[in-house]
């Protein structure tokens, strides 16, 4: 957690997590309805890249974090932008029961791999959720550990998209879908190293 508070003030430097954020928008936008109303929620939002790029599509999106360093730039950048439809809350779906608001559609980015106790927060998604709603998480293809380091041991190497899907529908989703969206370059002992990350849709209802 310190570790994110502390990158909160440089992440929106790094282009390549900006033009990311705008491809796995370019990639949710077909799966949610086009229709006036939507609310959106969006857990582990960091700064908001991936909001910002969806902020036309809602009328409403809460952007949940458990950093507070991320959160604080957040609030920033909504102030500096004059958008009125983006509210940040902290929040630990992990710890902490769900609020009782519920969203047309939840979206995360690369943040369930982060998450231990992977079917809890699923299943507070399936709570959070309307009823007809839309689930989105771009999030890593299974890997060797080699993307935080093998040093890094309280995340998930990424998800197998079976082992994912099977965990999804036994919290409730249904039309679980995976498609290929984009992949993170990293150096690797000084190598350029792919990480494929994919995008699951499912709904619920």
């Amino acid at each position: 957690m310190n570790d994110f508070n502390e990158r909160a003030k440089d992440w929106d430097s790094d282009p390549a997590k900006v033009e990311r954020a705008r491809i796995v928008a370019e990639a949710i936008r077909p799966a949610i309805p086009s229709r006036p109303g939507l609310s959106a929620l969006e857990y582990g939002c960091g700064t908001g890249l991936l909001s910002f790029a969806l902020q036309p599509n809602f009328a409403s999106i809460t952007l949940a974090d458990t950093s507070q360093g991320m959160l604080d730039v957040l609030s920033a950048k909504i102030k500096a932008a004059g958008v009125d439809n983006m509210h940040p809350l902290h929040l630990d779906l992990s710890t902490a029961p769900a609020p009782d608001s519920r969203y047309s559609v939840i979206y995360s980015l690369m943040t369930l791999h982060h998450i231990p106790d992977t079917d809890t927060v699923l299943r507070q998604f399936f709570a959070l959720l309307e009823t007809p709603g839309w689930l989105c998480i771009a999030d890593l293809e299974k890997e060797d550990g080699t993307f935080h380091g093998q040093h890094i041991t309280d995340v998930h190497r990424g998800f197998e998209r079976a082992d994912l899907q099977a965990r999804l529908e036994a919290a409730g989703f249904r039309d679980v879908h995976f498609s290929s969206v984009y992949a993170v370059k990293k150096l690797v002992n000084g190598i350029e190293t792919a990480f494929p990350l994919f995008l699951v849709t499912a709904q619920k209802g």
